[in-house]
């Protein structure tokens, strides 16, 4: 019998989960959520985490046989009866099943929207002879900051959206402190993000270099700095990335990240 669960670390502490916390690693995020909806089984061998409004991440453990998942990711359908689901995120196999349950028993169509690799670095590779300089991003940075964004979404999801749009975002992603840009001759060229630290690793996000600036190695001379900023904080750096993207996941790797899984992300619309 699946059952709310106030408290999720308990199962994120446990040996079973720390298999899979790389892909999973946003759960961590999840958990620290006011509102967060969290269910599991009695055995702490299957998890499900929501942030309202957002998709939710189903995890379950490897320990389990096929009849068993099966059993668990049927539990999980029925005990969404009446909560907003606008997607669902997890191993490929799992969501899957999910979401062909879900379909039938609420008639709600479902379709893949993105496939992830999730990458570690447990040593980074440092390009060589790349110009420039890392820099924490500053206020006076947010116009840049948010033509970089609306270019990232254009690049990563598709969305045109005006730059002026994404002011107040870049404002806030700034007062963060923890967005840094690539400064050649005194300018940006690129931008990468220290998005939520968990117990072991730090995620980047938000990579992105304007089209122009590319093939230089600024993204790869970026990343890598902030991988260091997280080792000396005794963190791995994590991250992921579009499938439909070799060149990204090619830097990736030739920095050091390493594969860790694959995230599947299915909308229900």
């Amino acid at each position: 019998m699946v059952e709310k669960s106030g408290e999720i670390g308990g199962i994120l502490d446990q040996e079973l989960f720390k298999c899979d916390e790389i892909p999973y690693n946003l759960i961590y995020l999840i958990r620290e959520g006011e509102r967060a909806r969290c269910l599991t089984t009695p055995d702490r061998k299957a998890l499900l985490a929501q942030t309202p409004g957002h998709n939710a991440w189903l995890w379950v453990s490897r320990d389990l046989d096929y009849e068993q998942r099966s059993a668990v990711t049927l539990e999980f359908v029925d005990s969404m009866k009446g909560v907003p689901l606008p997607g669902i995120s997890g191993d490929g196999g799992v969501v899957q099943s999910f979401a062909e349950m879900y379909s039938r028993y609420y008639n709600v169509p479902h379709h893949i929207h993105i496939g992830m690799q999730s990458y570690v670095c447990p040593k980074v590779n440092k390009p060589l002879d790349v110009r420039g300089a890392v820099r924490r991003a500053v206020l006076s940075d947010v116009r840049t900051i948010a033509e970089y964004m609306a270019g990232f979404l254009e690049g990563a999801y598709g969305i045109t959206v005006e730059a002026a749009g994404q002011i107040s975002g870049a404002a806030k992603l700034v007062g963060t402190g923890n967005l840094y840009l690539w400064i050649v001759d005194g300018k940006p060229v690129s931008m990468a993000n220290i998005a939520h630290r968990s117990p072991r690793h730090g995620r980047i996000n938000q990579v992105y270099t304007p089209k122009p600036m590319r093939k230089k190695g600024y993204a790869s001379a970026l990343v890598a700095e902030l991988c260091e900023i997280l080792e000396k904080e005794r963190l791995q750096a994590m991250l992921y990335a579009d499938l439909k993207n070799p060149d990204s996941n090619k830097v990736y790797r030739t920095i050091g990240f390493e594969e860790r899984g694959k995230i599947v992300e299915i909308k229900f619309s």
